[in-house]
């Protein structure tokens, strides 16, 4: 077994905005309604998402152009690589799209993190996403059950690290070792019980996993 992995969602953790409301702001203003519903519950995540991805229609350089402007955390990309330098192997847990992670990862030289997210695709001018059902990851809510994917990477790693920031990320802190909650998360977990610790951003993780004497 190995000694420990670090797991951290996307959108508005290691990102600083989700790319969902870089669509609507861009392409999308109509999309106000259906968040109002998403967020009412009146509405599943992933047909939220999908309607957003696929309301964008333009070609796939002005895409990527768009997802290469979301702004990441300024200490994410030492701390992974400081992670991975010191035992730790990272990865990325999101109820997104691999899609944009894929390009964001790229622009930025991050290696050797495995993303588990829903598989999207560029098509005739829109992003769309690829849900399977018999995917053993499927969530009918997120398309990706996050709290699964941490359950089966905990069969793998003596201590699962976990950082997020939303409600989807409510789910797999129940399971994960550790929670490091930025955001609406904080007062989510707070309202369960469910233990966490509260940050702003990666550099706060670093803190505190030195402190741990996890990284040095």
């Amino acid at each position: 077994m190995k000694k420990w992995a670090f797991v951290s969602d996307f959108d508005g953790t290691i990102s600083k905005k989700d790319f969902y409301h870089l669509v609507m702001e861009k392409y999308f203003h109509e999309g106000e309604a259906l968040y109002t519903k998403w967020k009412a519950g009146e509405m599943k995540d992933i047909d939220f998402l999908s309607t957003v991805f696929s309301s964008i229609h333009q070609d796939e350089t002005q895409i990527i152009e768009d997802i290469h402007s979301l702004e990441i955390d300024e200490h994410v990309t030492a701390f992974i690589r400081k992670v991975q330098a010191q035992g730790g192997d990272f990865y990325i847990l999101s109820a997104g799209t691999d899609y944009y992670i894929h390009h964001i990862l790229q622009k930025y030289g991050i290696t050797d993190v495995k993303v588990f997210s829903n598989e999207g695709y560029y098509m005739e001018k829109n992003v769309h996403m690829k849900i399977d059902p018999d995917h053993p990851h499927y969530s009918e809510r997120y398309g990706i059950d996050k709290s699964t994917v941490i359950s089966e990477l905990k069969e793998e790693y003596e201590m699962i690290y976990f950082a997020g920031d939303s409600e989807p990320d409510s789910h797999p802190a129940e399971v994960a070792d550790v929670t490091f909650a930025m955001e609406a998360l904080q007062g989510i977990l707070e309202e369960r019980g469910t233990p966490f610790i509260k940050v702003n951003d990666f550099y706060d993780i670093d803190r505190h996993l030195t402190e741990r004497e996890v990284l040095k």
